[in-house]
């Protein structure tokens, strides 16, 4: 059985470590609502953008843009939502779970530390791996666009995917992979986009008036780009929300651990005391009779 000093030396570094755990908690609980009030305010967005793309392709015949058209899928292009801290329970790891059934000639690229190190701790292709600041803008999102677009033009990879981790409540996140060119099923993709975003029912809107459109290609093909940013920004938002959520509730659990473990201790530091005072009182008896 360890001695007092030793009980009470661990009792003082559980209270520290608590201390530390419940100040990530509430710097992870302030984030948490930052991030969370940023990825809902950006969904109405998202969804207004899907149904404007889909309202418009079914005005013409025929679309003939690569970003439109599917091709034989030589190679898929994933981007891997991550993040760059730890001490978020097991949103990575459930995240990479996923990749575990992707066949061996995807091609990668990651956001985050923690997925760049897993990709090539696999030895899977990497093409590149970026970091993003705590609150992300537009504009940081347009460099990891623009090397997907440009891999996609190349022909280096035929499809571009999302694995990241959505939000769905504090206390629930789950790993989705979202596949968002080829747009060879406009109808499907607004309706999987709705569905994730928990809006039912809904109808594209409907305009009887006559649009004329000189270059219906290009128009096309721009409004195919700016979903693609809004979209990867939507999915980082979702995943940061989902970040800061599960460290939130991670550091709550080790929070309240140390402090069940302290009253553990506690409980065994005065039995330890009361079992040394026993035997001192026993040993000043037994001394006295020996008189």
């Amino acid at each position: 059985m360890p001695n007092t000093r030793d009980i009470r030396n661990r009792i003082k570094g559980v209270k520290s470590t608590r201390q530390i755990t419940r100040a990530m908690q509430m710097v992870a609980t302030s984030k948490m609502k930052k991030a969370q009030d940023s990825a809902k305010s950006g969904r109405p967005y998202a969804l207004l953008l899907s149904d404007i793309i889909v309202s418009i392709a079914d005005e013409f015949e025929e679309i003939t843009s690569s970003y439109f058209v599917g091709k034989p899928v030589k190679h898929r292009g994933i981007l891997v939502i991550g993040t760059d801290k730890g001490l978020c329970g097991a949103l990575n790891g459930n995240l990479f779970r996923n990749l575990s059934d992707v066949e061996n000639s995807a091609k990668f690229v990651a956001v985050g530390k923690r997925a760049s190190q897993y990709l090539s701790r696999t030895r899977r292709d990497l093409l590149a791996d970026f970091t993003l600041p705590d609150k992300p803008t537009f504009s940081d999102i347009r460099k990891i666009v623009d090397f997907l677009l440009r891999s996609y033009d190349e022909g280096s990879i035929d499809t571009i995917e999302v694995l990241f981790t959505s939000f769905i409540n504090t206390l629930r996140q789950e790993p989705e992979l979202v596949r968002l060119f080829p747009l060879n099923g406009l109808d499907e993709m607004s309706e999987k986009l709705h569905q994730r975003f928990g809006v039912s029912d809904h109808e594209v809107p409907k305009d009887d008036r006559e649009i004329i459109i000189e270059d219906r290609e290009a128009i096309l093909s721009e409004l195919a780009v700016l979903y693609l940013k809004q979209e990867v920004f939507q999915l980082i938002l979702e995943a940061q929300a989902s970040e800061h959520s599960a460290r939130m509730v991670a550091m709550k659990t080790a929070t309240d651990n140390a402090g069940n473990l302290i009253d553990d201790l506690t409980l065994q530091y005065n039995r330890a005391r009361q079992a040394a005072i026993t035997q001192e009182i026993l040993e000043i008896s037994a001394a006295s009779f020996s008189k």
